[in-house]
């Protein structure tokens, strides 16, 4: 399965990524690759005030992101440790 996806992200989840230690960072960013790739992932819709957006869970991180309206593009909002996520 080929979703030919990609990925926005947006500038506040860049800095995030960039402060987290290099190995984790590297495991954060071929996770949303691999779910662009072949749809394999821990995704789950989110509700409440994150309703329209949905998380990619990596280890202690999630990876919170929306997907574009009839395009292949995902934008990614935000990288948060779990227990800050939400």
């Amino acid at each position: 399965m080929s979703l030919k996806l990609h990925f926005v992200w947006a500038s506040s989840a860049r800095a995030e990524l960039r402060k987290i230690e290099r190995e984790t960072a590297m495991r954060i960013l071929l996770a949303p690759t691999r779910y662009g790739e072949t749809g394999e992932g821990d995704v789950k819709a989110l509700e409440g005030k994150f309703t329209g957006t949905h998380r990619l869970r990596v280890g202690d991180w999630r990876v919170r992101f929306r997907r574009a309206r009839g395009g292949g593009a995902i934008h990614v909002l935000a990288v948060e440790n779990r227990g800050e996520a939400y």
